[in-house]
């Protein structure tokens, strides 16, 4: 029996029902979105993709034209509706030309014998020409998008840095301007290629479920200590990474077990001739742990010093009134002032009402009395509370990293926000006036100087993640400004006079969305620094909503149009909303770098919008276990819960446009944005929680702090991908990296060894968020040569 001739090969029918499949698929979903008011495109192209499919499947060569037709639409569309955005093209166009390419392989056999030869001449060079567009792509994927840098930036890289005298690593960012700038030169760009381990040391203490390695160490010396995410403190020897000493506090909470830092005390001055001599203690290591302890250790030998509180420890817990297990303890490294370790808190956010007081606390690093108690909401309390009382309970806490100006006398601390996070109709007026600032203290006293709030009646977990940094600026008349640099979750970027908390970067109160919830209310206006560069703020849109393939950015799209959004203050309410930027930043606890030498504020970004819904009390009491951040939060006391996630594809991809994290320069003379580069590759990360092994500069989420030096180097490794990177502080081009055995989310430090006269870069390596591949591993790099 001969074949039919008017029956297409099988080839082509196959082509046909798949073209048919996508065209139903996104006509459905663009039938949806435009009963949204979203774009009418996905309707319009998956109806010509389905007729296009149809007549394919019948051997009609009006399927092939009416999908070159679709093919051409979709092209003009997305330049006009993105223009040249690498990454926003991506889904827009790589699937309408791989179709592309497989209609015009299969269009000569839509022809008779007689023309199949002539239509071949045309339509092979066509696809070699779709073929070539994929490569392109490809390419470009490849290649880091986005980058901003300006022209000024070659000039004013050519300033060279003047080394400062080598000190200690004694803070936990460096010093107490809270910088983490290292006044060294022995690595620069010329050498830093050279980079090699010089030592690895393991603490044994994993991070496993709910446990993070987020430390910076500290060195004094030639030693270096490291606490883990179960607080136990070990003493390296910084030439070699030998172990001196350990101490196991056995702490333990329920949640959230991390330790950022130590601290580090040493007695005014040593006894004079003739005086005794301290047994032990006279150089401290100060801890705080996860079950809300304080604890000193002779820095010599980490034995707990007996003189310290009771044999060595102080309890935290001390008038603060009830505390449930895992709901209030400390993460951030100890503030040492003087003679005063400076202690504020983490509580469980969006538990209940009734939580733990943000009372910052000083205690005297020589006995462990208290010596002050800042209790915002009650001035009276300016030491432990009279009998039968506590701290006001539920208060904005300070759980980052304070810095402080001892010229000055002031202590700024980075406030939260009263619990819970999105709901505030119950809050004080000290918590409307304190919450999500930075907030000036008397360092003597710890009485209020002065107040600058970052955001109105918080509803949006905009608290203040960052440490303040420390810089004097020029004023342009020849003399100096005290400068503090306070970033933001919300990308925006506060620059005040420390002195006195004034503005020295214009900042306006604009007006803000409206309309929340019913028995809660909004600020008419929010504080915006338009006389500082903002980084990751530009709002979202439809348009802006991304994929992996056209269909999850039709999702995504269609999500983003169910959702209310009118910006970074869009009110929380029981219909869902978007926030962008999210409540993990923008900038987040690992605060910013400022080379001090150029003058030049580097920060990384977060760009991870989340979703949120309030949920009626009623329902919201049938609900299950909570989590920690995202997920179901019950907010006992209020009349909501709240449900929140990050707004994700069912690919598990972010449904915004890359890039989802950025490594930023900003002169702080000129203001002005000197640079930005994409952060991370998909190496280590993926669709669906898969590694794609692929080093795809797309620029993934941050976390972490970055390090500079005078020699003109940044050093930062908190990304997606397991790699310690160092970049041109001038250009922000990538000059080193090295494979990292896991992941990493710590900020690294550097130092000169007092013994060997080695420059060494040290980091801690516990696995990057949300990655399941863990370690213990802390990493030294030098150049060659032998301590």
């Amino acid at each position: 029996m001969s074949p039919n001739p008017n029956r297409p090969p099988w080839y082509v029918m196959l082509f046909g029902i798949v073209l048919a499949l996508i065209g139903l698929a996104l006509a459905i979903g663009g039938a949806r979105l435009v009963s949204l008011s979203g774009s009418w495109y996905y309707l319009i192209a998956g109806l010509g993709m389905l007729a296009s499919g149809i007549l394919l499947m019948r051997r009609r060569t009006a399927g092939a034209w009416l999908y070159t037709l679709v093919f051409v639409a979709t092209v003009i569309w997305s330049f006009w509706e993105v223009g040249t955005d690498f990454w926003q093209l991506v889904p827009r166009l790589i699937g309408p030309i791989v179709l592309a390419l497989f209609t015009l392989l299969i269009w000569p056999a839509l022809h008779d014998d007689g023309t199949r030869s002539r239509v071949r001449r045309n339509a092979y060079p066509l696809a070699g020409v779709a073929l070539l567009a994929l490569i392109g792509f490809g390419v470009g994927m490849f290649r880091p998008q986005g980058v901003i840098r300006t022209e000024a930036t070659a000039q004013q890289a050519a300033v060279p840095a003047t080394p400062q005298p080598v000190s200690d690593w004694q803070y936990y960012g460096r010093t107490p301007s809270g910088t983490r700038y290292a006044p060294l030169t022995q690595i620069d760009p010329k050498n830093v290629d050279k980079l090699e381990v010089a030592w690895t040391f393991r603490t044994g203490d994993v991070a496993s479920t709910g446990a993070e390695n987020q430390n910076t160490p500290i060195q004094i010396g030639d030693t270096v200590y490291v606490c883990t995410p179960h607080n136990k403190v070990f003493a390296l020897d910084a030439d070699t990474g030998k172990e001196r000493w350990r101490f196991d506090p056995e702490a333990s909470s329920p949640v959230w077990q991390r330790c950022r830092g130590v601290g580090y005390y040493e007695t005014a001055a040593a006894p004079a001739a003739g005086e005794a001599q301290p047994a032990a203690c006279r150089k401290r290591i100060i801890l705080s742990t996860i079950d809300s302890r304080l604890i000193a250790l002779d820095a010599e030998t980490g034995k707990p010093c007996e003189d310290f509180g009771t044999h060595g420890a102080v309890d935290l817990k001390q008038g603060m009134g009830e505390i449930k297990p895992g709901y209030y303890f400390q993460t951030s490294a100890p503030t040492v002032v003087r003679n005063m370790i400076v202690i504020g808190g983490w509580v469980f956010d969006n538990r209940a009402i009734d939580e733990p007081s943000g009372a910052v606390r000083a205690f005297n690093a020589d006995t462990g009395e208290l010596t002050w108690a800042w209790d915002m909401a009650d001035p009276s309390i300016t030491g432990l509370p009279p009998e039968g009382k506590t701290y006001t309970r539920g208060t904005p806490n300070v759980w980052s990293t304070p810095a402080f100006d001892d010229k000055l006398g002031l202590l700024y601390l980075p406030t939260g926000n009263s619990p819970p996070d999105f709901w505030g109709a119950h809050r004080s007026k000290a918590a409307e006036k304190f919450a999500s600032s930075v907030v000036a203290l008397d360092i003597a006293t710890g009485r209020e100087r002065w107040v600058f709030q970052t955001v109105h009646h918080d509803l949006w977990d905009y608290d203040v993640a960052s440490q303040p940094a420390l810089y004097d600026i020029p004023d342009g008349k020849g003399g100096m400004q005290h400068g503090l640099i306070q970033v933001t979750k919300r990308g925006q970027i506060f620059l005040l006079d420390r002195a006195n908390g004034q503005p020295l970067a214009e900042v306006k109160e604009q007006p803000v969305p409206q309309g929340a919830q019913e028995g809660d209310w909004t600020s008419p206006t929010q504080p915006y620094s338009v006389g500082m560069p903002s980084i990751g703020t530009e709002p979202l849109s439809e348009a802006k909503m991304w994929g992996a393939t056209f269909f999850d950015q039709l999702w995504c799209r269609i999500e983003f149009k169910k959702m209310r959004y009118e910006g970074e203050f869009t009110p929380p309410s029981t219909h869902r909303t978007l926030q962008y930027p999210g409540y993990y930043g923008g900038m987040n606890w690992g605060s910013a770098s400022v080379d001090e030498a150029r003058g030049y504020l580097i920060v990384n970004d977060i760009r991870m919008p989340q979703w949120i819904q309030l949920i009626p009390r009623s329902e919201a009491d049938k609900e299950g276990a909570a989590g920690v951040h995202d997920g179901f939060a019950p907010q006992t006391g209020t009349p909501y819960g709240v449900s929140k996630n990050g707004f994700m594809s069912p690919l598990g991809v972010p449904c915004h446009a890359p890039p989802y994290g950025t490594l930023s320069a900003i002169n702080l003379k000129t203001r002005q944005l000197m640079w930005q580069v994409p952060m991370s590759t998909l190496q280590d990360t993926g669709p669906l929680g898969m590694k794609t092994g692929l080093q795809i500069p797309i620029g993934m989420p941050t976390l972490g702090g970055p390090l500079t030096t005078a020699s003109g180097l940044v050093f930062y490794a908190g990304t997606q991908d397991y790699y310690l990177r160092a970049m041109d502080t001038a250009s922000g081009k990538e000059l080193w990296k090295a494979r990292l055995p896991v992941g990493a989310q710590a900020t690294p430090m550097s130092f000169v060894s007092p013994k060997s006269g080695r420059q060494f870069v040290v980091l801690s390596v516990g696995g990057a968020r949300q990655s399941p591949d863990r370690g213990d591993y802390v990493i030294a790099y030098a150049l060659p040569g032998k301590p």
